[in-house]
């Protein structure tokens, strides 16, 4: 018990339970009535949120996607910043930033499933590495307006983050970046399998 007890190891576990929330889910249940696992993609995340209620209810589905998509960046962002106020390493926030993600992904509350975890993600590279978080963000709207397949223009984003933190933070150990990284692209197999086969899904 001596492991809980150490204030690293409780902000780890903090991270995961948090980062697991699935906000996306209880959103869409709760307000609007429907259960997105059983839906659309089976996502819990905002761009599922927002095609499935909009079946339903066009101008219920902005709200919540647009509280989804908020709502799993905090949930990385609040728990990395308290981590930061009170002084942990930062070897130790990186692994409460891996650790939301992870939350997010291999969700606690639902047997370990969980959504794809761009907003989760990209809420704790914003505060570890904001430039290239805003450098990612502009890559991400750009495609997004121009191919309009959210799974591309967040992918899209995400390398641009990646590649331009070995330039503009080179001497920084990369490998929670990394381990990040390829949590999301795992997570987006399917989204890149279909865009090849031309069936990934547009947002009107």
């Amino acid at each position: 018990m001596e492991f809980l007890s150490n204030i690293n190891a409780q902000f780890f576990i903090l991270a995961y339970l948090v980062g697991g929330i699935p906000f996306g889910l209880l959103l869409a249940k709760f307000v609007a009535g429907v259960d997105i696992k059983k839906s659309g993609s089976g996502s819990i995340g905002a761009t599922n949120v927002l095609r499935v209620v909009k079946e339903s209810n066009p101008a219920l589905a902005k709200k919540l996607g647009a509280s989804t998509l908020l709502l799993d960046a905090l949930k990385g962002i609040i728990v990395l910043v308290i981590a930061k106020y009170i002084g942990l390493s930062e070897a130790t926030q990186w692994g409460v930033a891996v650790l939301a993600v992870v939350g997010h992904c291999f969700s606690p509350y639902l047997m370990f499933e969980g959504g794809k975890g761009i907003a989760t993600g990209m809420g704790v590279m914003a505060i570890m590495l904001p430039i290239e978080t805003a450098i990612g963000i502009v890559v991400w709207a750009i495609t997004a307006k121009t191919l309009k397949i959210s799974s591309l223009s967040s992918l899209a984003g995400l390398s641009v983050l990646m590649i331009s933190s070995f330039f503009i933070h080179p001497e920084m150990p990369h490998a929670p970046v990394l381990i990040i990284g390829f949590i999301l692209f795992y997570k987006h197999i399917p989204n890149i399998i279909r865009v090849f086969k031309g069936e990934e899904k547009r947002i009107a």
